[in-house]
């Protein structure tokens, strides 16, 4: 089945779902141009000197996508599939992501077209410093804040986070999120996503009067977001009988010990492949299988026209950015498939990388069960305010947490251009 699925353009899924919630608004084609075109795009080329003293050319982008609400937020891409379509996607997905979690940040995502498996240390740190010193007139703590993706981590934010530093002659901690705790990070962020799939995943069950402790799920995708969610659900009780990475998938009808399973990964270079207290199935077999709770967390386009009418869960969770293509919508709908939309089902990872932001710009340090407690409040209030606006518009949860976003965002895109156009008529 996995063969016959057409991936859809990303940003095209995006615009497909923007566009039914704008015409709910009524907004009118200049509001609507605007909020869906990026500021700036931005394509940087540079090279480096190789540990083997050749030198190598590089392609990064930045997309700044919207900054109504505040600086653009959104994380940096090391991979050989990054490309213009795919960024401009993810960083309007960051706008809305944090117009319906009340964040105050605007959308932005970037990338470099590379390898990071290929690359030494020491070649990653230089790829990290050249694209920095490429974009230092654009990131800055009040302007654009990078943050980690597919690809990079602390280590490359802590380099960039450097690096910005010494072209300002001064350590601004506050330019970057996702960092080291010792380089100004914030305790949860590793773990923020997957705690707030979690936390969405508990709320939706509710929503379907399912009681955590009798309800099942399967987890695609054993990266940072899948196994911390897989873990935080175990620990309320859920029964987790279907998991997988990029390797191999499993399923146990009676459940897999999650904590075991994260020992095992740890231990086998960070793999799932070839888990003993499990029975391997088809990748594409687990998102069919009949469950109470269904959560990509891997890539985007992994549920389309062509295999949504086989989806047997009751809830989808999306931890992955756009893992539900805009065709395969009505379908789950039809279908009484419960989607919470990855704008609020992965929206935790934003959130503590405010709250990360926060701390620099306020020269604090947060405990855990505060930052625990601030996140779960966040994302419950997003979420009752999501469902909401489902009821009022008669919409799914996606179109409405879409209309939510937009709103915000168009009200406070025109408060901006009132106050521009006022800063003009003085200068003039």
């Amino acid at each position: 089945m996995s063969s016959q699925i057409v991936k859809q353009n990303p940003f095209q899924s995006m615009i497909d779902r923007f566009n039914i919630a704008a015409d709910i608004l009524k907004l009118n084609e200049s509001v609507r141009q605007k909020l869906q075109r990026p500021e700036k795009q931005i394509v940087v080329n540079f090279s480096i000197i190789l540990d083997n003293g050749t030198e190598q050319n590089f392609e990064g982008y930045r997309v700044i996508h919207n900054t109504a609400l505040g600086p653009s937020k959104g994380g940096i891409r090391y991979d050989t599939a990054v490309n213009l379509d795919e960024v401009k996607a993810l960083a309007a997905w960051m706008t809305w992501k944090s117009a319906v979690t009340g964040i105050p940040f605007g959308g932005a995502k970037g990338g470099i077209i590379c390898d990071p498996r290929l690359h030494s240390k020491s070649e990653l740190e230089k790829i990290t410093r050249e694209y920095t010193n490429a974009l230092s007139d654009i990131f800055g703590p009040d302007k654009d804040v990078p943050a980690p993706d597919m690809g990079t981590g602390p280590d490359e934010m802590g380099w960039l986070m450097d690096e910005f530093s010494l072209v300002h002659g001064k350590t601004i901690h506050a330019v970057v999120t996702g960092k080291h705790l010792h380089s100004g990070g914030s305790l949860g962020r590793v773990e923020a996503t997957g705690r707030g799939v979690s936390i969405i995943s508990i709320l939706a069950l509710q929503k379907l009067k399912l009681r955590p402790a009798r309800s099942t799920a399967a987890i695609q995708g054993f990266g940072n977001v899948g196994l911390h969610s897989a873990l935080f659900l175990f620990e309320k009780g859920l029964k987790i009988v279907a998991v997988s990475d990029v390797s191999e998938a499993f399923y146990n009808p009676d459940g897999i010990n999650i904590p075991e399973l994260i020992l095992y990964y740890n231990l086998n270079n960070k793999s799932v492949n070839g888990y003993p207290n499990a029975v391997a199935i088809k990748h594409e077999d687990l998102l069919l299988l009949d469950v109470d709770v269904l959560i990509p967390a891997a890539k985007e386009d992994v549920i389309t026209a062509v295999n949504a009418g086989s989806i047997r869960a009751k809830i989808i969770v999306e931890g992955a950015n756009g893992p539900v293509s805009s065709d395969a919508d009505k379908i789950l709908h039809e279908n009484n498939v419960l989607v919470v939309p990855d704008i609020l089902a992965n929206a935790g990872g934003v959130t503590v990388s405010y709250f990360e932001w926060l701390q620099n710009c306020l020269l604090e340090s947060w405990r855990i069960n505060q930052i625990n407690k601030r996140l779960e409040d966040i994302l419950e209030k997003s979420f009752e305010s999501v469902f909401a606006a489902s009821v009022k518009y008669k919409v799914t949860p996606r179109i409405a947490a879409y209309i939510i976003a937009l709103r915000k965002v168009a009200d406070s895109q025109a408060v901006k251009e009132i106050k521009l156009t006022e800063k003009k008529f003085k200068q003039n």
